[in-house]
């Protein structure tokens, strides 16, 4: 048999991506995808806040040369409104998906769930940093929080607190892409989700972390959470003044 490639023994990363129609969307999942493409064993779960899956993601994964399960749920309408927490409903799909796949394997199933927005930067040595996740582990995140980072304080290899500008009282004063789970300990929370009910903005990643860890056992990764290997850049909102009412063009292009 060919020697087996280093790699095999790697635990998957899923990352679960909730995405939703916008002019930027298709670029957004570009850059995301050029990034996905260069890590080894990752496992991409796009997840479309839509009825069913729109055509322009679905050419769009059929290309992007990744493995990738392609999702979709509709956010209720009644949710859709400034000031709730977003991509509630994608985000458990993800999970719920990884659970069906995973339920009648035999454990222990390496593996790392992280939740990777479409609006991030992030940089190729983040997964490297997560890939060894025990539990769940954390790191800084940049340009969040009204603030140019927020961070996990780390003292004696442990986290005893939040370096963070925004509701310091939060339990985890963490956003959704400072921290990784391994997929061990979603498994053996098979209830563990992101609640609508009583949820407030920004702490839906502390409602969920809750239900399946504490900090003492928090894994500070990135040079003990000193370094910040993902960024909130989000994309600049579009200028389309110009675009005409109907369709001009002679041709039809996705953009």
């Amino acid at each position: 048999p060919p020697p087996r490639r280093p790699e095999a023994a790697l635990p998957t990363i899923y990352a679960i991506t909730p995405t939703y129609s916008r002019p930027v969307q298709k670029a957004e999942l570009t850059r995301l995808a050029n990034t996905f493409r260069q890590v080894a064993r990752l496992h991409w779960i796009l997840v479309e806040d839509a009825a069913a899956r729109s055509e322009l993601v679905s050419r769009f994964v059929a290309g992007a040369g990744l493995p990738c399960t392609h999702l979709h749920v509709p956010t209720p309408r009644r949710y859709k409104r400034p000031g709730l927490p977003r991509a509630t409903e994608q985000r458990n799909a993800g999970l719920a998906w990884l659970r069906q796949r995973h339920q009648h394997l035999p454990p222990p199933q390496p593996g790392v769930l992280f939740f990777a927005d479409d609006d991030n930067t992030y940089s190729l040595e983040l997964f490297q940093e997560m890939r060894t996740t025990q539990k769940v582990s954390v790191w800084p995140v940049g340009l969040v929080g009204g603030r140019r980072y927020e961070r996990p304080v780390v003292e004696n290899g442990k986290v005893v607190g939040w370096y963070t500008g925004w509701r310091a009282d939060r339990p985890f004063a963490i956003d959704m892409a400072g921290f990784a789970v391994s997929l061990q300990v979603i498994l053996s929370h098979p209830k563990a989700v992101f609640k609508r009910r009583g949820s407030q903005p920004g702490m839906q990643e502390s409602d969920f972390l809750k239900q399946i860890t504490t900090v003492e056992e928090l894994e500070p990764k990135a040079n003990n959470c000193t370094k910040v290997l993902v960024w909130h850049t989000r994309t600049e909102k579009v200028n389309l003044a110009n675009e005409p009412k109907y369709h001009l063009d002679t041709v039809s292009i996705e953009v």
